[in-house]
């Protein structure tokens, strides 16, 4: 999993409240697929509408999105996540977020932030202002967001995602690493119970 430290970019103004992960991408979308090449069908539903933010030239690739509440909401799917991932987003700004959404973005390297939907729709109202130009910066060291106007919003995370994804571990590999402890646990309790680790005397 890609390390998340510190990223600067164009974010695209998404501002629908209740986003879930069908208008992210929907399920036939998802059958047999693996988890590459899915960025083509974000969104899909809404392509070539008019006025759809993403299909703005300027917003192609932005590696940060702004959305209103509830973002992620619905199913469960993983997908969901893959998608963003795909179409190069590496950070979701938004007041609240559908809870296991929130968890798989942390499982696959991208960033879920929380901030106060005053604050979201300030910030897209500068890049709808200023197309192309205005750039946010989301530091996960110092836990806060750089706006276009140069505020800097403190944002909170869990500790342990955090850390995390900063080290660029999902939670196999954070269990991986650990290794030498598990197997230092695993001969001490084998010595003092044997009999639960003997195939035979159970």
């Amino acid at each position: 999993m890609e390390k998340f430290t510190t990223l600067t970019g164009l974010a695209a103004p998404l501002m629908w409240a209740n986003i879930d992960t069908d208008m992210i991408i929907p399920i036939q979308r998802l059958v047999g697929s693996g988890r590459t090449g899915l960025g083509q069908y974000g969104f899909e539903r809404f392509r070539g509408k008019p006025d759809f933010p993403l299909d703005k030239p300027e917003f192609q690739g932005a590696p940060i999105l702004l959305a209103a509440e509830n973002f992620g909401c619905g199913s469960s799917r993983e997908g969901a996540v893959w998608t963003l991932l795909d179409m190069g987003v590496r950070c979701v700004i938004a007041p609240s977020f559908g809870d296991i959404f929130h968890n798989n973005c942390f499982q696959n390297g991208v960033l879920p932030v929380r901030l106060p939907i005053e604050v979201i729709q300030r910030m897209a109202e500068a890049i709808q202002d200023s197309p192309g130009n205005a750039r946010i910066t989301v530091d996960l060291e110092k836990q806060q967001v750089v706006t276009p106007w140069g505020e800097a919003v403190p944002f909170a995370v869990d500790a342990r995602k955090r850390e995390a994804l900063l080290s660029g571990l999902d939670e196999i590999q954070q269990t991986l690493a650990r290794g030498a402890e598990i197997a230092a646990w695993q001969a001490r309790d084998r010595a003092a119970r044997g009999w639960a680790w003997d195939p035979v005397s159970r």
